[in-house]
């Protein structure tokens, strides 16, 4: 007869395996419900005359990942928790209305095409094109969203200096642990403080980037280049800034100006 198993006892292979079988069924459950929620919404945007509006949201997003993230948990990685949730949220934007992807990515299209899908999921449609102001075009149409990589040989990123909607939205990968910020998106759409967050801004400053970070801190802004070409640098600043902030406009360069924010990295 054989001993009855103790209440710390490990679950056989077989019963491992069952457990997540209904975890997978409950899990399907609550996504089904999720995705009936997202065309509950998009029902109601449509009876309020807004359903031809973006519904992208980044600093909402990024409280709702931030506090997933915060949350308790055992195994569940920062990694896997953002990709499941970026999936939910664009499968859900796909369904409020139009959305969709243009991406320009430099040498490497492949890699920014990637830090894309992790950011947006794989619902929205996707399309490389050949020059970042093609993307930034798309960006300006409903809908649209620019992806751009961070090239030493280009200054896409000036055009946005002269553009009056479409800002830098979200720095990519949004993960440290994806690796350095490699690409920016950009989209038409209201940029929100969330509380951590980094400014992007542009200036055509002749100084050294040195001189120009000595200057930014004098003034009590925290500044790190990013990329430089054409003469004119990109710089991060630490922090949500505005584009009237006094401190930007007494720094170095006639031709200055902020072209959007992103939250920081979700896993700092």
């Amino acid at each position: 007869m054989s001993k009855a198993k103790t209440a710390g006892q490990p679950l056989s292979l077989e019963a491992v395996r069952q457990r997540i079988d209904a975890l997978d069924t409950e899990l399907l459950r609550l996504v089904d419900e999720r995705a009936s929620l997202a065309r509950t919404v998009a029902a109601a945007k449509e009876a309020a005359g807004d359903g031809g509006k973006f519904g992208l949201r980044p600093a909402r997003e990024a409280a709702i990942l931030r506090r997933l993230i915060a949350a308790e948990r055992v195994a569940a990685s920062p990694s896997l928790v953002v990709r499941i949730w970026r999936e939910l949220i664009g499968d859900s934007l796909v369904s409020q209305g139009p959305f969709h992807i243009s991406v320009w990515g430099g040498k490497d299209p492949a890699r920014t095409v990637e830090f894309a899908r992790h950011r947006f999921g794989a619902a929205p449609p996707l399309a490389t094109l050949a020059k970042p102001e093609d993307a930034l075009a798309q960006a300006r149409t409903p809908g649209g969203v620019a992806v751009c990589a961070l090239t030493p040989d280009s200054a896409w990123w000036g055009r946005l200096l002269a553009e009056p909607r479409v800002k830098v939205f979200a720095a990519l990968p949004c993960l440290n642990a994806w690796g350095p910020m490699s690409a920016l998106a950009m989209a038409a759409v209201d940029i929100e403080p969330t509380g951590d967050d980094r400014t992007f801004w542009v200036t055509d400053a002749p100084e050294s980037a040195a001189v120009v970070q000595d200057a930014l801190s004098r003034d009590g802004a925290a500044g790190t280049l990013v990329a430089e070409a054409s003469g004119l640098k990109l710089f991060c600043l630490a922090g949500f800034y505005q584009r009237d902030d006094e401190r930007l406009a007494r720094a170095p360069g006639r031709l200055s100006g902020v072209i959007g924010a992103a939250p920081a990295p979700l896993d700092v």
